[in-house]
């Protein structure tokens, strides 16, 4: 019998705007960062500059400071132009490139060229990815000093947006095992953010790697907090793919539990357990899922078929007269309710109504599918059953024909 399915869901979409979180756990839930932090930051940095390094590299340290918060200001390239070359020349020595100020001076400046200049247009010995990256990576190794918290928060979420421009360019030209270690960077860098996860958990199965996107979903729909009805969902199919029916089953009763009023889970549970021939799981959510829906015919026939599976006649008569009533020319309605009548007409032959429906539902089942085997056979029997030989003999023609054919 024709099983319908219910649910057509949505593609999930490869790309999201990320809201990046610092990794240094000590900084974490303080006081929220602005540019404004940033720039106040920036001048007590210059300040202090001043009296750290030998004479030339101090100029390019106060110079740099100086041109890349006009930068800030103005947001005028030249000016990030200019702190980057004041940058890279209080950097050439060893000496200076083990400064700390000078570090997070190459930090801000390569970190803000990796977004701004995401296209490349200017010339770099490395890609300021890496620059900023390993600027970072020095920065962050070390007890900080809370004044200098705003420049390298600013550090770690221009970073993170980079690495984010180069996932999302990635993705749109499917190069997915690429998307993926870019989306692995920025989640490296901004810590718990369930978006970048759940990207990844995407990228691990279009990249053929489905245990990895299986373990990821299952980390973040363990708890009702992290989980979401897209993630449930995603993750039960990850488990019909493989074949696995009884995690998928318990996949979407978790989510049932996290999410009990969500449509999209309650479809897809019943046609899993359609799919699983489980009628006795489907009569007790059959009234709660046409709630949603009460004018969907595949939901009131599967309603139907259930409770006909098992033994439930009467109230499988009803929803199959609700498919009719919303599509007079449904074949499977009008046979399974022949098939119903036939069965009362056979326990109770001298009943005229329950016959004259049974022969009513099997003749439209018949004008509708005229070749159709099982309804030809089901009013061969009722004509028997009714001592009506001409018709029942009109129909084994019919049947004979379409045996000999």
């Amino acid at each position: 019998m024709k099983r319908t399915n219910l649910l057509k869901k949505e593609k999930t979409k490869n790309t999201v705007k990320i809201p990046v979180k610092t990794t240094m756990q000590q900084r974490m839930n303080r006081r929220p960062q602005t540019k404004s932090n940033l720039m106040a930051a920036m001048a007590v940095g210059i300040l202090l500059a001043v009296s750290v390094s030998p004479v030339v590299a101090q100029s390019n340290l106060k110079e740099g400071n100086n041109s890349f918060a006009r930068y800030m200001q103005s947001e005028d390239f030249k000016q990030l132009e200019a702190a980057r070359k004041f940058a890279d020349e209080a950097f050439k020595t060893k000496r200076d490139s083990t400064n700390f100020r000078n570090i997070l001076l190459r930090g801000l400046v390569y970190s803000t060229l990796a977004v701004v200049d995401s296209n490349r247009t200017q010339k770099y010995t490395a890609d300021p990815n890496d620059i900023a990256l390993s600027a970072l990576k020095r920065l962050t190794n070390k007890s900080v000093d809370f004044e200098y918290e705003p420049q390298i928060d600013y550090i770690q979420r221009s970073l993170a947006k980079a690495y984010l421009i180069k996932a999302n360019r990635a993705v749109a030209s499917a190069n997915y095992e690429e998307a993926f270690r870019q989306y692995h960077m920025v989640d490296s860098i901004s810590g718990n953010t369930i978006d970048v996860k759940h990207n990844l958990a995407i990228l691990s199965s279009k990249i053929g790697n489905e245990e990895e996107a299986i373990n990821r979903y299952k980390v973040f729909t363990a708890e009702a907090e992290s989980s979401s009805p897209t993630y449930i969902l995603e993750l039960a199919e990850l488990y019909k793919k493989k074949g696995d029916n009884r995690e998928m089953l318990n996949t979407l009763l978790t989510g049932r539990q996290q999410f009990p009023g969500n449509k999209e889970i309650l479809f897809t549970l019943i046609n899993a357990y359609m799919a699983n021939d489980a009628y006795e799981a489907i009569v007790p959510l059959a009234d709660e899922a046409i709630a949603h829906e009460p004018e969907n015919v595949g939901l009131n026939y599967i309603a139907g078929y259930a409770n006909e599976m098992e033994g439930n006649n009467e109230a499988a008569k009803k929803y199959y007269e609700k498919v009719i009533s919303l599509d007079a020319n449904n074949f499977e309605g009008n046979l399974e309710l022949g098939l119903l009548y036939l069965k009362d007409y056979i326990a109770d032959p001298n009943n005229d109504d329950v016959k004259n429906k049974a022969q009513e539902y099997l003749l439209k089942a018949n004008q509708i599918q005229p070749s159709e085997v099982n309804t030809l056979k089901s009013l061969a029997v009722l004509y028997e059953q009714a001592g009506d030989v001409i018709q029942q003999e009109r129909v084994n023609n019919i049947l004979n024909q379409l045996t000999i054919n």
